[in-house]
């Protein structure tokens, strides 16, 4: 891996025809003794393991790129390789900047020792002087909500507060360059809401981010562009929104290129399908237009081409921008249980809504999921479209109904709207 000093005129990362093999053994050795033996056993040795294959991309400065793919693909094992953890069999990784890593819980801590120590030992090893890294100690503990556990050695600490110790050391690192892996999963919500605010802030700081994730949703929020990953290779790389509707696409095992090509983007084993699918004003007529602040209603026929049991269906509200406004689904309906349907049904689901969207075009997405979710049937991403009408623009995403008031201090008149 090769670093240089940090320049806008190079990328923060570039990652050139990359490849990264393992070595795995046909037999499990626990002996030098049987290690002699195996050495006289036919067929004795090890099989290579491709887990990167010839990988190209880039990444600019200020850039947040997201890296995703199913369990195996090879995107963490990537990522150690940007990191150093990894040599590379082929190809270079060139980083323009300093790094700050967050990829596997307890790399770099020791057990046996207090958080004070860890914190102060990781922190200098990313970068901080031993000045730096004890001025900080308060930081990162009261970030990662520690207080009461700074005497307590880590071996003793729970996966939850690992991530949090970890990530808050950081962060604290200001270093150009983030990588991070999913282990944030391992944080609970609170937490994990708290890194997604770091993230924000980082990001409007103009920070350079590597994201591995599962999450979808984190990748569209936060993420300039995603490259997606299957079996070591680089599929795809683009724009979010994209990458995200063919990883969920590739997880529920069908080829990302197999598309109805006459009823545009279109995913699943079509074991059912979205055949129609409209909006309705508060009078039940069918319109593309929808007014601000009045009842409408999202329909769509379903046509069964198999016995299914318990689908769910579902939609997704997105502005133009692809910005996620609103989702509602079938599970709320006695906990999934949505009924028996054989080949040759129909059903039509419904979603009755006050319509609080700010003006603009909407679109809608529609897709529907064997119970349980084990496999997608039909995804037709922006099926459907409709503008938002009204007069007011509140800057939001959405206009919720809401009271305002401004309040004089003291005695005085009162302004309410």
């Amino acid at each position: 891996m090769a670093v240089g000093t940090s320049s806008e005129q190079l990328p923060a990362v570039v990652v050139d025809n990359v490849s990264k093999q393992f070595r795995v053994p046909r037999e499990r050795m626990h002996t030098i003794k049987e290690r002699a033996l195996n050495a006289l056993k036919p067929g004795a040795g090890h099989d290579t393991f491709e887990a990167l294959r010839d990988v190209s991309f880039s990444v600019q400065p200020g850039e947040f790129f997201g890296i995703v793919g199913r369990n195996g693909s090879g995107k963490s094992t990537l990522l150690k390789c940007m990191a150093g953890i990894y040599r590379v069999d082929g190809g270079q990784i060139y980083v323009n900047g300093s790094l700050s890593t967050f990829i596997e819980l307890g790399v770099g801590f020791n057990p046996d020792l207090a958080a004070r120590d860890n914190v102060v030992l990781n922190a200098i090893m990313l970068g901080l002087s031993p000045r730096e890294a004890r001025d900080r100690f308060d930081r990162v503990i009261e970030f990662a909500e520690l207080e009461d556990f700074v005497d307590l050695k880590l071996k003793n600490y729970s996966s939850g507060m690992h991530v949090r110790l970890a990530f808050s050391v950081m962060i604290q690192a200001d270093a150009d360059i983030l990588l991070i892996d999913e282990v944030l999963a391992v944080g609970d919500a609170s937490f994990q809401q708290k890194c997604f605010d770091v993230f924000q802030g980082l990001k409007d700081a103009g920070k350079t981010m590597l994201f591995v994730t599962h999450d979808m949703g984190a990748v569209q929020r936060f993420c300039d562009r995603a490259l997606l990953i299957e079996s070591g290779e680089v599929k795809t790389i683009g724009d979010p929104q994209r990458v995200g509707n063919q990883y969920v696409e590739l997880n529920f095992g069908r080829d990302i290129g197999d598309q109805a090509a006459d009823e545009g983007e279109r995913y699943g084993s079509q074991g059912a399908q979205v055949v129609e699918a409209w909006f309705e004003d508060e009078h039940g007529q069918r319109t593309t237009t929808l007014p601000q602040g009045k009842p409408c209603a999202f329909r769509a026929r379903v046509e069964f081409r198999e016995h299914m049991e318990h689908p769910a269906v579902a939609v997704l509200i997105e502005n133009d921008r692809h910005h996620p406004l609103f989702a509602a689904s079938t599970d709320v309906i006695n906990n999934g249980d949505t009924g028996v349907y054989q080949a040759g049904e129909s059903a039509v689901f419904t979603v009755s809504f006050e319509n609080a969207i700010t003006p603009g075009r909407i679109y809608a997405s529609p897709w529907i999921v064997h119970r349980r979710g084990t496999e997608l049937a039909d995804r037709r991403p922006r099926m459907l479209s409709a503008l938002v009408a009204g007069a007011h623009v509140s800057g939001g995403l959405v206009d919720l109904p809401h009271d305002v008031a401004l309040e004089r201090s003291g005695a005085g008149a009162q302004v309410h709207a």
